[in-house]
């Protein structure tokens, strides 16, 4: 049996256009089930224990806004955290790929879904044959926005033969955590592009050479195309 994992997350909100959450993101990660990942798991498990952090659920947007759990992180804490994880991605065999809409250009929640919808489709026909190709496809999501319970649910239906879903605690599976660790870095991608980073934003990656050595560059050769 040949199986592929979808793990998903979302960054933003469907309400109304607000310049603080322009954009509406959907990160999904790829992994083909007979890739085992268990031991770059342990492995980062075990650093991030070193660090006095066991059974970390790693959220990436607080760690670079030093919220939450990390108000009282060091700077260089806080990064030493963002890039175990960030390796432990380049470690592993996945794909992702990134969705996104401009909340400005779609007025409501239904133009704004049927766009986003629109993209995953389109994506999934690009690749079909890939899709095809396994027995089982399993849609991983935590139903934090009915929106995206809803196009996930439609989309996968109508285009492939039987989706699986499956809902999931974040704490649960670190594919999880890195589909939100994607999301953060498309929404950082975003606000480059647009000169609209913020402040804990500039603090935390430094320079733009080195947002886009250390992080955007090598994890771009991740992505699904």
């Amino acid at each position: 049996m040949k199986e592929l994992s979808v793990f998903i997350d979302e960054s933003g909100d469907f309400g109304e256009y607000d310049y603080h959450s322009p954009y509406y993101i959907i990160a999904m990660v790829f992994h083909e089930q007979e890739e085992n990942i268990q031991p770059a798991v342990l492995k980062l498990n075990q650093e991030l224990s070193y660090l006095s952090l066991n059974n970390l659920c790693i959220h990436t947007g607080p760690i670079i806004r030093k919220e939450e759990i990390y108000t009282n992180f060091s700077i260089d804490e806080r990064r030493r955290i963002f890039n175990k994880m960030v390796a432990f991605i380049r470690q592993i065999d996945i794909r992702y790929k990134c969705f996104y809409i401009e909340k400005k250009h779609f007025p409501n929640v239904v133009d704004a879904t049927g766009r986003l919808s629109k993209q995953i489709a389109q994506f999934i026909r690009e690749h079909y044959d890939s899709f095809l190709s396994f027995d089982d496809v399993k849609i991983y999501y935590d139903n934090g926005q009915v929106e995206v319970s809803k196009i996930l649910s439609s989309v996968f239906n109508a285009l492939l033969p039987n989706p699986v879903f499956r809902r999931v605690m974040p704490s649960e599976y670190k594919l999880f955590q890195v589909a939100d660790l994607f999301c953060t870095l498309e929404l950082v991608k975003l606000k480059l592009e647009n000169n609209t980073f913020s402040k804990s934003e500039k603090a935390f990656f430094g320079s733009t050479r080195d947002l886009k050595k250390n992080y955007i560059k090598p994890l771009s050769k991740k992505e699904w195309v």
